[in-house]
């Protein structure tokens, strides 16, 4: 089975100073003006895509899980009865 390749023509500006370092880039590599800007975009469009994340892995230290009485789905509860046990006010 063969693969044919679907190329599409366009027109790009390049200031003077630019076009020239392009063909000067491009004859170094012995390849066309096209061929080096159409390697240099893939190259270009490949470093900026975002690497694949490796999985995240939870590590936790010692003790069996958390403690009684603790709902992992639902943090903020943990702050508010932390803040209720600290800021609890002693009536004497």
């Amino acid at each position: 089975m063969s693969v044919m390749l679907c190329t599409m023509r366009t027109t790009i500006s390049l200031d003077e100073r630019l076009a020239a370092r392009v063909r000067r880039a491009a004859a170094v590599r012995g390849v066309s003006v096209s061929a080096f800007i159409a390697d240099t975009l893939t190259d270009a469009l490949i470093r900026t895509e975002p690497p694949a994340q490796k999985p995240f892995r939870l590590v936790s230290v010692g003790g069996g899980g958390p403690r009684p009485g603790i709902d992992l789905d639902r943090p903020r509860a943990l702050d508010v009865d932390g803040d209720e046990r600290r800021f609890r006010r002693h009536d004497c």
